[in-house]
């Protein structure tokens, strides 16, 4: 799979996995199929139910895992410093995974839980190494 390099030099594929509306039952087999066919991105999210089995095909594939480029998003009643950082490390937890590539706001909701005021999280998540600085 053909990667692109973003402006602050991290590497993304192309193409990406996406598992909305793919029943939790369901999305462990369908990441390991979309392994199995080459994807290395994959796009879940909190409100999709299915992160922690995203994280079981991603462990099972025998794959490292630095191979793989892993999106969530923080949803909108998680906006807010405190909370989005608590939904950030719920996530982590849920995929058991040391780290996320890209974890964006699940939609725009303008700002009334206060998304747009959030400092950079940088490498206070360090119970979870992170690979570079974010902010909500």
């Amino acid at each position: 799979m053909q990667n692109i390099t973003l402006n602050n030099g991290v590497e993304i594929p192309i193409l990406g996995f996406g598992v909305y509306q793919i029943a939790p039952k369901d999305t462990k087999s369908a990441v390991l199929n979309a392994i199995k066919a080459g994807y290395r991105h994959f796009d879940t999210a909190q409100a999709y139910a299915n992160e922690k089995e995203v994280g079981e095909a991603i462990r099972e594939s025998g794959i490292d895992r630095k191979e793989f480029f892993i999106t969530s998003k923080v949803w909108l009643s998680n906006y807010g410093y405190d909370k989005a950082y608590a939904s950030v490390l719920e996530s982590l937890d849920r995929m058991e995974l040391d780290y996320l590539d890209l974890m964006l706001l699940h939609q725009p909701f303008g700002d009334y839980y206060g998304a747009y005021r959030v400092p950079c999280f940088g490498t206070t998540l360090q119970r979870r190494k992170t690979s570079s600085d974010w902010c909500v």
